[in-house]
């Protein structure tokens, strides 16, 4: 909400009306009242009872605690299915569940903008942690439009995702060493299914005529999924969702799918469609039909309490659907038999 307020100058008469947004002042005086807060806050303890408290941005992170954690925690995610991250902004509920939390854990490397002012001033006083910054910054995407900063979305490769697993299995052991043992059983056996579903995509993705491996989608978070498994990734808009796709970029995508001849394009569970929609409708100009492949997960996983609500059935849905879209070879029930239909 946006309203105007005149202010008076004594004898100098008004000055003049000033906008003021009553949504960004109030997040910024709940930005202000946590720090403020913060020295009167008790600390977590240094040793913990079980569950713990955890708080997690994404729902892939939260996964990956929920796979090793178990019932040692008890975990809060703060961004669902749908729920596109570079754009999300805390609410009263979610500054209480983070300072009441024993571990923050969140991606990092500027994927939650909007939430970053107020992790890194939580990180006073509580263990926060950005698991994805543990990953080597030599493997990591830098981008041109991003000077300084690399492409946050890691878990698109399962090789680097690998890495995030064991980050957050150090951050949970950190924070109640009582249950490391436990943490460190539950992690090698979710890191067994990830490299299960990694050997997966490579042998259903190399499946793709190798003149289709060419993947279009609504925004630039597949980088890291074409640099592992050998595919052109060609995103509307950057690398954020919070980037403009402009004309000349649209028609000359257009003109890459009529050129080219590729057959699908794909829209993404966390981003409008619009931008997706405008490349078929203007191949179809040019007498070039082009399908929708289907949905992707990018930003975000499935449904709660869905296979695709998890981080081997997010990737799972995308491999398959990928795969099969392009002409490649992949069981319609994906590498575990348990895709929606």
């Amino acid at each position: 909400m946006i309203v105007n307020i005149i202010f008076c100058g004594g004898n100098d008469g008004p000055q003049g009306p000033m906008s003021f947004d009553i949504g960004e002042a109030f997040m910024r005086f709940l930005r202000i009242l946590t720090v403020m807060l913060l020295p009167f806050l008790a600390a977590p303890a240094l040793a913990q009872s079980a569950p713990i408290k955890v708080v997690a941005t994404t729902g892939m992170i939260a996964d990956a605690a929920s796979q090793i954690g178990g019932d040692l925690i008890e975990l809060k995610t703060l961004m669902g299915a749908g729920v596109d991250p570079h754009s999300f902004r805390q609410t009263r509920s979610d500054i209480l569940a983070l300072m009441n939390a024993d571990l923050i854990l969140w991606n990092g490397l500027y994927l939650e903008a909007q939430l970053e002012p107020l992790l890194l001033d939580l990180g006073q006083s509580r263990t926060v942690v950005a698991v994805a910054e543990a990953i080597p910054q030599d493997r990591l995407r830098s981008h041109p439009e991003y000077e300084d900063r690399f492409d946050p979305h890691v878990w698109m490769d399962p090789t680097l995702w690998r890495i995030v697993v064991l980050a957050v299995r150090d951050a949970l052991s950190a924070s109640y060493p009582e249950g490391a043992a436990i943490f460190e059983a539950n992690a090698a056996q979710h890191l067994a299914e990830i490299d299960r579903l990694a050997a997966y995509a490579q042998s259903s993705l190399s499946s793709v005529p190798e003149a289709a491996r060419v993947l279009v989608t609504a925004h630039d978070a597949f980088g890291y999924f074409g640099r592992a498994f050998d595919f052109e990734v060609l995103g509307i808009q950057g690398i954020s969702t919070a980037s403009e796709a402009g004309l000349l970029q649209i028609s000359t995508l257009v003109d890459t799918l009529v050129a080219r001849q590729i057959g699908a394009i794909f829209v993404e569970s966390s981003v409008s469609d619009r931008n997706i929609r405008a490349l078929q409708e203007g191949a179809a100009a040019q007498g070039h039909a082009v399908a929708i492949g289907g949905e992707l997960y990018s930003d975000a996983m499935g449904p709660e309490d869905s296979y695709e609500g998890t981080y081997i059935g997010m990737l799972d849905h995308n491999i398959t659907t990928i795969t099969r879209a392009l002409g490649g070879t992949a069981p319609e029930g994906g590498m575990n038999g348990a895709l929606t239909p």
